[in-house]
């Protein structure tokens, strides 16, 4: 088993390196999509190992994988492996229409594998710290690939990611002292003081005040890279500067990862607060889709418009959990998957969009259902499905958060959420109907960019739509075993 994880590990970084030091671009785009394909069977083959055989501890309880990671690793692997597909033919055009060299091309795969091992190893890690230290590896990797393009407003998004993603680091590295002090006496000077394991056995012992702060400072820092509104400055900057594969592997799985952090601390800080930590889940998570409301509602660039998307779907994984309970924690983490999925569909169309329109400007795209037949349709599937309609998946994580909410007693909390989606849903249709509908410039010919930058739009669909009619059973039995790891099971 240890050497699986190790080849797990190994994979994205071997990956990246053979594709950025193999001279021939198409041997290198085809190694780079087998590698991704690669990993995917194999964060599988670990989630279906972790059902049936328990959680994995190896290397001297450094790395630790339960139901909760393995589906973490899933996640990521998912849309790493379509993002890696949907590269060759984005980052192709890029490259044949000079906005950089066959050499920065090359680098473009080197960064995009280190990026999925350094979410990679965030996930896998025991150990709360080293935990904060890949978080902070994953800003590093990815404030490369946001400023990728080397000109002004991409510098200028990379230099204010790197900054504002250090500073809500900074925040979590106080909080991560603070849950030490919760439990100095207990912990001591023992090596697994802040392992998972450990804390989770010692929470209901820890000091109540202590871990108070503790989990406010890391919901603050950790919740700053999960972009949860006040602190999400950076994420439409980034989202919409980075390169479209990039921005769908940042808002599909780069917050997932930084939520990951928080929920795994929430698991230890629920039990000393005896079930309070809960009321700044859902205090965070409608502050954040609130937010989100006026900036879609006026906003004029395409990738901003998702990117504060992404902001207010946070906020309703945040409120989810927040809300707990089977049905509230079920739907929290369905959402994530879903979230994942139907963002990376909007953002690898919004990617054509940009390439054929040569602006993200939304009032210089119109008839894209005209120009773009394929990317228009699944464009427009995409935003029926975020806004939450059926019978799309979201519509189904949607509604069982709304049900926990009323079952738990939240009602005003409930009304409010399904108020905001509601304005967002008008505004977001709005949207559609100005880029979607009416005539394609004159002069623009009808036409997808290439089959790669159009089929890989396929697979995100199929899970949208499959996972909105049919839950399959396996699926449902990791989900569920999640579920009783937040309800104080290990």
């Amino acid at each position: 088993m240890n050497s699986i994880l190790f080849l797990f590990l190994l994979l994205p970084l071997a990956t990246g390196m053979l594709a950025w030091l193999l001279p021939w671009r198409k041997m290198g785009e085809i190694l780079q999509g087998v590698g991704s394909f690669f990993l995917l069977l194999l964060s599988v083959w670990m989630m279906v190992a972790v059902m049936r055989k328990g959680a994995i501890i190896a290397w001297n309880e450094w790395f630790y994988v339960d139901a909760f990671t393995a589906y973490f690793i899933f996640l990521i692997a998912l849309v790493g492996f379509t993002a890696s597909l949907y590269s060759i033919g984005y980052m192709g055009h890029e490259l044949e229409t000079g906005r950089f060299t066959a050499r920065q091309y090359h680098r473009y795969y080197l960064w995009f594998h280190l990026f999925l091992f350094a979410m990679l190893l965030t996930v896998v890690m025991n150990n709360l710290g080293f935990l904060w230290v890949g978080i902070e590896l994953t800003t590093l990797v990815s404030a490369l690939l946001v400023a990728f393009y080397q000109k002004g407003t991409a510098l200028e998004a990379g230099w204010k990611y790197l900054m504002m993603g250090s500073v809500g680091i900074a925040f979590a590295l106080l909080g991560i002292l603070f849950l030490y002090l919760s439990g100095v006496n207990l912990l001591g000077e023992d090596p697994r003081a802040l392992n998972w394991t450990y804390l989770m056995e010692s929470a209901h012992r820890f000091n109540p005040r202590w871990m108070e702060m503790s989990f406010l400072l890391i919901l603050v820092g950790f919740g700053t890279k999960a972009g949860l509104a006040p602190m999400h400055f950076w994420l439409p900057d980034a989202h919409s500067e980075a390169p479209s594969p990039i921005s769908a592997v940042l808002s599909g799985v780069l917050l997932n990862t930084a939520l990951y952090g928080i929920f795994r601390v929430y698991l230890i800080a629920n039990q000393t607060l005896q079930g309070e930590a809960g009321r700044y889940l859902i205090l965070f998570g409608l502050l954040s889709i609130a937010i989100a409301v006026p900036f879609l509602l006026v906003q004029h660039d395409l990738k901003r418009m998702l990117a504060y998307s992404s902001v207010e779907h946070m906020g309703i994984i945040t409120l989810g959990m927040g809300i707990g309970g089977p049905v509230g924690t079920f739907g929290a983490l369905l959402h994530m998957a879903n979230h994942s999925m139907t963002k990376s569909l909007l953002f690898f169309a919004a990617g054509n969009m940009v390439q054929k329109y040569h602006s993200k400007r939304i009032d210089r795209i119109a008839g894209v259902l005209s120009s773009q037949p394929v990317t228009g349709g699944l464009f427009l599937l995409g935003l029926l499905a975020i806004t939450g309609l059926p019978p799309f998946s979201i519509f189904v994580s949607e509604w069982m958060i709304m049900m926990a909410g009323f079952q738990s007693g939240y009602l005003w909390q409930t009304t409010l959420f399904l108020v905001l989606i509601g304005i967002i849903f008008a505004g977001m249709g709005f949207y559609a109907v100005k880029i979607l509908f009416g005539d394609r410039p004159a002069k623009m010919d009808k036409g997808e960019m290439s089959p790669w930058s159009t089929y890989p739009l396929f697979l995100p669909l199929l899970f949208v739509i499959f996972f909105g009619l049919y839950l399959p059973e396996g699926v449902r039995e990791v989900l569920q075993q999640i579920v009783h790891l937040f309800k104080g099971g290990i």
